[in-house]
């Protein structure tokens, strides 16, 4: 058991790697929350506390699961100690933690989390949702994180709060991009910035939404639930489009980077813009959209990202496009090939890459690309997506 301070609260609870479970009375979904994989971001440990101690068992249909992330970081109040836990889950890298004889705190975490999590798989009962709580070192509006599969695009789409897709090309080894490459619903939700007492209250909120959305719970067993959307909507600006993310600006190890002050998420931008210093270089967004994760906190590798809407007609075509398998196709492109046609990975030719249309291999779901020496590798997150098990739900 650890203890575990939040500065909005100024106040400490002591916590253990499971923040608790319910089981109901009937058989149903199995949702699990995260919190604090970041061992700086306390507040979605401290909402799912809360959240689960006002829910009675009785009206569950299902299973609910609260997890603790980086219990050492958490303690220390650090994103992480050595090594960022959010940033290692590759089936390579947990094949290279779990070969290795000694461990830093980071890797036997991630081990820890990792037994908890198929455990969890393999003595409950599907649909399983996964749900990370985070906050941001800025300023932002509340949002949602998605791998671009269409079960998280739907799903997400219940909540009233702005999506972001397409993260995943430009982070390797978040613990939900693992969970997606199982199959399964993966979402993480940004309440607010670390500090903020909304961040906590937000990500409460987001909490019960997501019990009565996956059908864990009835509307009518959350009291104030209305209450709860209407605050997620007012905290989001009423906004609830679709963004996409068009650049990273990527942190070198030896970097000395400086964000300008006052940036917050989902503002927009201009080409041009002073956005940061780094290494006595002035930084300017090299597209116009809006900024969004600004890093203001010394630790991080991604100093800001720029994302910009998708029109809703090319989130319909998608659907389509990707629902008949029109992916099939693109190995008759030049350059382009299957490496694992089941699991719908395709390696391009880098030499003939620059012909083909980005948003082409997005419209499909392609994204997450893992440039190798003289390929690109695209993978497809509709082909290992586990569609069938979602299919009966509502929200399908």
């Amino acid at each position: 058991m650890i203890e575990v301070y939040n500065k909005a609260l100024d106040s400490r609870i002591k916590i253990d790697r499971i923040l608790g479970k319910i089981e109901g009375t009937k058989p149903g979904p199995t949702v699990v929350f995260f919190g604090g994989i970041h061992g700086n971001e306390t507040s979605g440990v401290f909402a799912i506390k809360d959240a689960l101690a006002g829910i009675n068992s009785t009206f569950v249909k299902g299973t609910i699961y609260g997890v603790a992330g980086n219990l050492n970081a958490l303690q220390a109040h650090k994103r992480y100690v050595k090594d960022d836990l959010n940033r290692l889950w590759t089936k390579k890298q947990i094949k290279n933690i779990e070969d290795k004889t000694i461990l830093n705190e980071d890797e036997a975490e991630l081990l820890e989390l990792n037994v908890v999590l198929n455990k969890i798989l393999q003595t409950n009962q599907p649909p399983f949702y996964f749900v990370d709580l985070h906050t941001t070192s800025s300023k932002t509006l509340p949002f949602i994180t998605i791998n671009d599969a269409l079960i998280n695009r739907k799903f997400s789409e219940q909540f009233p709060v702005p999506i972001v897709l397409g993260i995943e090309e430009y982070l390797n080894g978040p613990l939900l991009s693992y969970v997606n490459q199982l199959g399964y619903v993966s979402l993480g939700f940004e309440s607010g910035q670390h500090d903020d007492f909304s961040a906590i209250t937000n990500s409460i909120a987001f909490v019960y939404l997501a019990l009565v959305y996956s059908g864990v719970l009835k509307e009518e067993a959350v009291i104030g639930f209305s209450k709860y959307q209407e605050q997620l909507k007012q905290h989001a600006n009423h906004i609830n489009d679709v963004f996409e993310v068009v650049y990273l600006h990527k942190i070198l190890k030896d970097d000395q980077f400086k964000m300008h002050n006052g940036f917050k998420s989902f503002e927009h931008i201009k080409k041009g813009t002073k956005l940061a210093v780094s290494n006595t270089i002035e930084i300017t967004a090299p597209t116009k959209g809006s900024i969004f994760m600004p890093l203001y906190q010394k630790r991080g590798a991604e100093g800001f990202f720029i994302i910009k809407p998708i029109k809703p007609f090319f989130l319909k075509l998608s659907a389509i496009l990707r629902r008949i398998k029109t992916d099939t196709l693109l190995v008759w492109l030049p350059g382009v090939s299957w490496v694992n046609k089941t699991e719908g990975v395709l390696q391009v030719n880098l030499t003939v890459a620059k012909f083909l249309a980005k948003p082409l291999f997005h419209l499909l779901g392609y994204r997450n690309r893992q440039i190798t020496s003289t390929h690109l590798r695209l993978n497809n997150r509709e082909r290992i997506a586990k569609t069938e098990i979602y299919k009966r739900e509502p929200w399908y």
